[in-house]
């Protein structure tokens, strides 16, 4: 690793290895990390909170140092082969960790003999712990995409006959349809959102404007509820871990997608707009890309990039004031502006907050904001694991109050 990339101060982000096991963990498969032991202690004790709530297969694959330099690949085999008898699991995925990557274990070839042993669906991740989560997210809900959505008979054709109506209002048009826009969420998982029900409001936003929610991925929905996923006219993307299912449902079923997290009111409104626009005119949308041209407010985002892109929105829409996002993780064109920086690094990260007026970020990014600038915590469960999982905001419904705090209103 570049020494640019070392930390001192600030904590790191969680592995991709546990972005696939927080995307897949209510979906009924089986997760085996093939790794000697840390790697599943540090998931369920760190970036789980589901970990005491509900169950899921989730498994380490105990590799020990003869394994390791003897390549004990029949073992391995054996003990999946055996777990997926016991447990039945709908599908089985094995992610590769540091060990297995140095020793040239051939994972996909160990995933062809688990599923021609026992007959359940079995892929490798492309995973090495040391890429960020928001990487392993994106593959899941992507293998979801490509091989859990089935097309229905008639879902084309069902789809192709909605008789789309224009209202005009306003001034402008706003497609609308006989029957609801029905929807997919995409990209829900813990390790952005935490447990504090934003799921929950965001299917209520959607419902309240006259949408129907087909499945959220994945975090209330089932395996079975993904599968009936194409029947949607359209999806809404509420982090990077969800714009590359996003992007195979649209090749494989025509389905746009709306690029955003609706918080507060303003850009709730938005977002349902552009997602009938979207399911009309088959045309994709980034509602979290920032089209003004607002004068410097001295505010500075540090996070996910589409929740933090959302949240610079509804905050400019109240303000006035334009927002800079510093992102540390994956980006995709079309999410962030030119004021807007990646930054992976922490020295560069606390270099150029230098000046910074207002940082909004999570606690643990504290230490290498400027004494002067004034500190908005906003947890992130996937850099700070559970520490603040109990102050981490449901920006969707409170909104209101947390501009307010960065406002300096009482």
């Amino acid at each position: 690793m570049p020494m640019k990339e070392a930390v001192s101060r600030i904590s790191t982000y969680s592995a991709d290895t546990f972005g696939v096991c927080s995307a897949l963990f209510e979906l009924g498969g089986m997760i085996v990390i093939h790794d000697p032991s840390g790697c599943n202690s540090t998931y369920t004790t760190h970036d789980e909170p589901r970990w005491y709530d509900r169950d899921s297969l989730i498994f380490i694959s105990g590799v020990d140092e003869m394994d390791a330099i003897m390549g004990n690949d029949d073992k391995f085999v054996r003990d999946v082969v055996t777990a997926a008898r016991d447990f039945s699991p709908r599908f089985i995925v094995l992610l590769c960790t540091p060990i297995p990557l140095m020793t040239g274990t051939d994972m996909p070839a160990l995933a062809l003999e688990i599923e021609g042993q026992t007959g359940i669906s079995t892929f490798a991740a492309p995973t090495n712990s040391m890429d960020l989560y928001d990487e392993g997210i994106s593959w899941a809900f992507a293998m979801l995409a490509r091989h859990v959505v089935r097309p229905g008979q008639d879902a084309v054709k069902d789809r192709m006959a909605c008789s789309w109506q224009p209202v005009f209002a306003s001034g402008g048009s706003v497609g609308k349809c006989a029957a609801p826009v029905k929807v997919n969420i995409i990209g829900m998982t813990p390790l952005d959102f935490a447990m504090n029900g934003s799921e929950l409001s965001i299917r209520k936003v959607l419902e309240a404007a006259g949408m129907e929610v087909i499945s959220c991925w994945a975090m209330g929905s089932t395996l079975d509820d993904i599968g009936w996923a194409d029947q949607a006219d359209v999806n809404l993307v509420v982090s990077y871990g969800g714009l590359a299912a996003a992007q195979e449902m649209a090749g494989r079923f025509a389905q746009p997608y709306v690029v955003a997290v609706p918080d507060g009111p303003m850009l709730a409104a938005a977002v349902c707009k552009d997602l009938k626009d979207a399911a009309v005119h088959k045309s994709s949308v980034f509602t979290c890309h920032r089209r003004s041209q607002a004068m410097d407010s001295g505010i500075v985002i540090v996070g996910e990039v589409v929740g933090s892109a959302s949240l610079a929105v509804a905050l400019e829409q109240v303000s006035g004031g334009g927002v800079r996002i510093f992102c540390p993780l994956h980006t995709a064109e079309g999410i962030l502006t030119d004021r807007d920086r990646l930054i992976p690094s922490e020295k560069e990260l606390r270099t150029a907050l230098q000046g910074a007026k207002t940082v909004i970020a999570d606690p643990m990014y504290q230490p290498i904001c400027p004494p002067a600038s004034r500190f908005i915590p906003w947890g992130h469960e996937a850099f700070s694991g559970r520490i603040y999982q109990d102050s981490i905001p449901n920006l969707i419904d409170g909104f209101d109050e947390f501009a307010a705090l960065v406002k300096g209103e009482d």
